[in-house]
């Protein structure tokens, strides 16, 4: 395969990809239902409790506006905590609910659960394949995130 095909590829499929398991983990979850972002943002807060909310925009490769917009929305459903951080009054630190917890929970396995199922359903080639080819997604990744940083 050409690299050109190899790009226009993935450029396609990985977002395909992750647009269909949000449709299948989204029904018969409980309102609010997660959207992307939302459980994106979530698991980062859960993982680093007190993350402020530039930071988070970072580490997400998100619009400073756009974190801003996905912690309010979040806040407003009672799914994450926002408090002014004591050492520099216009920051905030972001920590998750005791409902957030158990929302991203429930996301988590029923994510884990969709991937399990559909994975199983593929041969143990298909399953090596793409087992092996983790490393390089995740190495195009970062090269995607420097290049966000040095554009």
């Amino acid at each position: 395969m050409k690299a050109s095909d190899l790009s226009d590829e993935l450029a396609g499929l990985l977002p395909r990809i992750q647009r269909l398991a949000r449709r299948r983990l989204w029904n018969g979850l409980s309102a609010p239902r997660l959207r992307g972002a939302h459980a994106e943002l979530l698991r980062l807060v859960a993982t680093e409790p007190g993350v402020r909310v530039s930071a988070a925009a970072r580490s997400l490769c998100l619009a400073a506006n756009s974190a801003s917009t996905l912690v309010s929305h979040l806040v407003a459903e009672g799914l994450l905590r926002r408090e002014k951080d004591p050492g520099d009054g216009r920051a905030a630190l972001l920590y998750p609910t005791p409902a957030g917890v158990e929302k991203l929970h429930e996301w988590h396995a029923r994510r884990e659960a969709l991937f399990r199922r559909h994975l199983a359903g593929l041969d143990a080639d298909d399953r090596t394949a793409l087992a092996a080819a983790l490393p390089a997604l995740h190495r195009l990744a970062a090269s995607l995130r420097e290049g966000d940083e040095t554009e």
